[in-house]
């Protein structure tokens, strides 16, 4: 089974990183990363494909 996550990184108390460490906690590994562009400012997102 495959899912697909955005993780983003606004600033260290608005970003989901602890849903993606748990994931991998959980034993999925990530298959393919891509980071996203566009006109964000400082936030930074990166469209992550698990397996599990």
């Amino acid at each position: 089974m495959q899912q697909a996550i955005v993780v983003y990184y606004i600033s260290e108390k608005k970003n989901n990183l602890d849903e993606l460490n748990k994931m991998l906690e959980n034993g999925w590994k990530v298959i393919n990363q891509r980071a996203m562009g566009g006109e964000c400012g400082t936030a930074v997102y990166s469209l992550v494909i698990l397996e599990n």
